[in-house]
Parts: C-alpha cells; sequence; structure tokens
C-alpha cells in the first residue's frame, strides 16, 4: 500500500473497488473476513472492518449475517 495522506481504510476500499469494477472480484464472489482481509492487506482488522463498511456505503457489496459479504452488480 502506498504512503500518501489520507485513511487507510478508503485505500483499502478503493483497492478492493478496483478489483470489483476490473471483475477481478465477480459479482456474487465473498470477500474474505474482515481478519483475513486485514492480513491480506497488511492493517488491522478494525480497519478491514471500516473498509468492508465504506464498501456497503458505495453500494459495491452487502453483508449477510452468518454468511459473509458478498460483491452485488456495481450501480455504474
Amino acid at each position: 500500500m502506498s504512503d500518501s495522506i489520507g485513511y487507510v481504510y478508503v485505500r483499502v476500499a478503493d483497492q478492493v473497488e478496483a478489483d470489483i469494477r476490473a471483475r477481478r472480484l465477480p459479482v456474487g464472489a465473498r470477500l474474505p473476513n474482515e481478519r483475513d482481509l486485514g492480513a491480506q492487506y497488511g492493517v488491522a482488522h478494525g480497519t478491514a472492518r471500516r473498509a468492508v463498511q465504506e464498501l456497503r456505503d458505495r453500494g459495491l457489496v452487502v453483508t449477510l449475517p452468518n454468511k459473509g459479504t458478498f460483491v452485488v452488480e456495481p450501480k455504474s
């Protein structure tokens, strides 16, 4: 991850969004759990949690309790 100024969780969300838009994470794909996502991006699990919330706010993923977080069709 770069050392640019800004919130780390936004940078993680931006990277996941890029993967979604490039179809590296297709619609219906399950994201790793927050702990694994944090390990994948080298951030704390709380930061990964904020990144997932950001992705939900952007309308890119939905979280189903006891199931996981899944990619949905981007709106634009």
